[in-house]
């Protein structure tokens, strides 16, 4: 795949002669720093479940819908 990068100058050079020294392309040197960066960081980790309340109860008295009205009502008492 192609790219853009915009790399600082003193950076890109040193690369260009870093890959010419080891017979390499910089596209090659560009690919294993990356390679390496993203092996050394810590990987996702999956995500959590979501707590869940699971004591007794249920709906406030008087309130006998899950209506919008019918839950602002209750809060206001």
């Amino acid at each position: 795949m192609k790219t853009t990068l915009n790399l600082n100058d003193a950076l890109l050079t040193r690369a260009k002669t870093m890959a010419a020294q080891q017979h390499t392309s910089l596209t090659r040197l560009i690919e294993e720093g990356l390679q390496l960066r993203l092996k050394a960081s810590p990987r996702a980790r999956a995500p959590r479940a979501l707590p869940v309340y699971r004591g007794k109860g249920g709906l406030a008295t008087g309130l006998t819908g899950l209506s919008n009205k019918a839950m602002l009502n209750a809060a206001d008492e």
